[in-house]
């Protein structure tokens, strides 16, 4: 939405004096959101450099200090997005894992519709995908990355969970090993893709033969 509106005034202007757009302020908040969006947008073009905060002020058509005045730091705007990929990821994790309960097989259900949504959010989302797998936190604080680390290793512990139930289901007599050898593939499987679709510049689609790759793992 673009914060610059037509004045809804009552007074009417003088005579030979046009109406003229008055910059709306943003509601509490929605600079934010302004700011992290654009950030992502910036984040989607292939092959991008380094992101300035004189680069994105110049974007959102305001200045460095404005951008300040929300985030302490371009490191705080990157944590943003973060926060955004991880609110987002583990709420659709929890409803997977809330309704696939039926069956021998609702791990090996779990964990295939896991990897399908991080593809999908991966693809639907370029900018989030180059946070996620690193390359877009190169030169910003390592606490960043070490985040996403910590995002991928929570993902395989939820896969690990949502497979030695099916190891115990199929009789396995290291279920806890072989869930967790499993979850370990399927995680390097899910980084691997992401990887590959940031590098060809989002042109290899991170689902491209899913369900066949899928099968051989599960």
């Amino acid at each position: 939405m673009s914060d610059v509106e037509l004045s809804t005034s009552s007074a009417s202007p003088s005579a030979g004096e046009a109406a003229v757009p008055a910059r709306k302020r943003p509601k509490p908040g929605e600079r934010r959101v302004q700011i992290l969006q654009a950030l992502a947008s910036m984040l989607e073009q292939p092959g991008a450099e380094r992101i300035t905060t004189a680069a994105l002020a110049a974007r959102l058509e305001v200045s460095e200090a404005a951008l300040y005045r929300h985030f302490a730091s371009k490191a705080q705007m990157f944590e943003g997005l973060i926060e955004f990929i991880e609110q987002t990821v583990f709420s659709l994790v929890n409803q997977i894992t809330e309704r696939e309960t039926d069956g021998a097989d609702a791990g090996i259900r779990q964990a295939g519709k896991v990897v399908h949504m991080l593809l999908q959010f991966a693809e639907k989302n370029p900018g989030m995908t180059r946070v996620m797998v690193g390359d877009a936190l190169v030169f910003e604080n390592e606490r960043l990355q070490q985040r996403m680390n910590q995002f991928f290793d929570k993902i395989e512990s939820t896969l690990k969970q949502s497979l030695r139930g099916a190891a115990d289901a199929n009789g396995s007599a290291t279920p806890s090993v072989d869930a967790q050898v499993r979850a370990s593939a399927l995680t390097a499987f899910v980084v691997g893709r992401l990887q590959r679709f940031a590098r060809s510049g989002f042109k290899r689609a991170p689902s491209e033969y899913l369900e066949a790759s899928l099968a051989l793992m599960l």
